[in-house]
């Protein structure tokens, strides 16, 4: 199994980025997916998740109505769509498989003027 993220850049506060993970390995559409961050010196924490039946997503106040999961079961796919982005989103994301615990290698966000 393999997953692969991108996407990850530096951005200016109240800007946008798209993270992608292309997922290898497994009958993608048959799992759910999430992604997960982490800050230097933080806990890494849960932002996105997405099932593979119903795509009923989920997300932590901290980005609830700033970010989106959704997936492309075509493209083995996930995406993670984060917008008004601030400072304290600066961290490494990671796409994850629960049903496996199953973590991708991560990418780099980081949100500064």
């Amino acid at each position: 199994v393999q997953l692969v993220e991108s996407g990850g850049d530096l951005v200016q506060p109240g800007g946008s980025l798209r993270l992608s993970c292309v997922v290898s390995g497994l009958p993608f559409s048959k799992y759910g997916m999430s992604w997960h961050r982490q800050a230097p010196g933080k806990e890494r924490e849960m932002v996105a998740t997405i099932n593979s039946v119903t795509n009923s997503t989920y997300y932590p106040d901290s980005v609830k109505g700033r970010f989106t999961i959704s997936r492309d079961n075509a493209k083995n796919t996930v995406y993670l769509q984060m917008n008004n982005l601030k400072p304290e989103d600066t961290a490494v994301y990671y796409c994850y498989v629960p049903y496996i615990n199953h973590w991708g290698q991560g990418t780099q966000v980081t949100v500064s003027s």
